[in-house]
């Protein structure tokens, strides 16, 4: 078996382990699929995937075929974006890891001007937490990964914003205040260090812990539960838009009187800016920052 269509057909049936959603993907009958999948298995000799009614399991012979497969197809793409790196042109697959709050409050505004500008590349992204952005790109899963905080990093790293970090309420409009009311603290916890700076900071501020607390997991939980007047939270300016109504946002400040702020980071490998597709992104990311710099003066 050497037909990457093939190729295509077992990775989507790995990755779906159902036969109808793969026949859906794959844009074929369940029994054409059905009929497919036993031939590739007579070619290689091996049952590959178990069948019961909760789905698909795959036999450990399947193991290592699905291994063989994605290994190769991974290969196949790397193939391709070297060829099309050689043409004047912006192709290939684009592949992004980026933290979940800039890829909800960021990242579109670049990601439109990227795909109006080069209609011929491909996009591939993954949200989540930074420690699993870093992740991906130490495995080699995607070509340049965007986190937040300060990064321990070797490869190609570039600076992109700092965004400030602000008590909101719809209530309190001092930062002293927060010791007089029994209003919650909202926090959003992350496995990121942004949950810890929070607790320095407020220790070093108040010399005491807050009344009461609601920890959530999602900043979009703790920005609407704050917004609606639930409790107050700390959040980071990025999750503003400065449309908010009844609103009190008030700025944060260190020990030196410096705003309080949070960096967002761009990491890659050097081999990974020589692809085309990558250095386009790059350009339009920088375009982006130095219009929104304009537009805040």
């Amino acid at each position: 078996m050497s037909s990457i269509s093939e190729f295509h057909l077992l990775s989507v049936l790995a990755q779906e382990m159902n036969m109808r959603k793969a026949a859906e993907r794959l844009f074929v009958s369940q029994p054409a699929l059905s009929q497919r999948l036993q031939t590739i298995e007579k070619d290689w000799g091996a049952k590959l995937f178990l069948r019961s009614q909760k789905g698909l399991t795959l036999t450990p012979a399947g193991e290592v075929v699905i291994q063989f497969v994605n290994d190769t197809i991974s290969r196949e793409e790397k193939a391709r974006e070297s060829i099309h790196a050689l043409n004047s042109e912006v192709y290939g697959t684009l592949k992004i890891a980026v933290a979940s709050i800039v890829g909800q409050n960021w990242l579109p505004q670049v990601l439109k001007k990227y795909v109006n500008r080069y209609p011929q590349a491909k996009i591939s992204l993954v949200t989540g937490w930074s420690s699993e952005i870093s992740k991906a790109l130490y495995e080699d899963q995607v070509h340049i990964g965007i986190i937040r905080g300060t990064p321990d990093w070797k490869g190609v790293k570039i600076h992109l914003f700092k965004d400030s970090l602000y008590l909101v309420d719809t209530e309190i409009t001092s930062p002293e205040q927060v010791l007089e009311t029994d209003r919650p603290f909202i926090q959003f916890k992350s496995d990121s260090n942004y949950y810890q700076e929070i607790q320095d900071w407020w220790l070093r501020q108040f010399q005491t812990a807050p009344k009461r607390t609601i920890i959530v997991d999602q900043i979009e939980t703790c920005k609407q539960m704050t917004f609606n007047g639930i409790g107050y939270a700390i959040l980071p300016a990025i999750t503003l838009n400065g449309l908010e109504k009844d609103i009190f946002k008030v700025p944060l400040h260190d020990e030196n009187n410096e705003p309080l702020g949070r960096d967002t980071w761009l990491l890659g490998y050097e081999s990974a800016f020589q692809l085309k597709q990558v250095q386009a992104f790059l350009d339009i990311v920088k375009e982006h920052i130095l219009d929104t710099n304009k537009n805040e003066k």
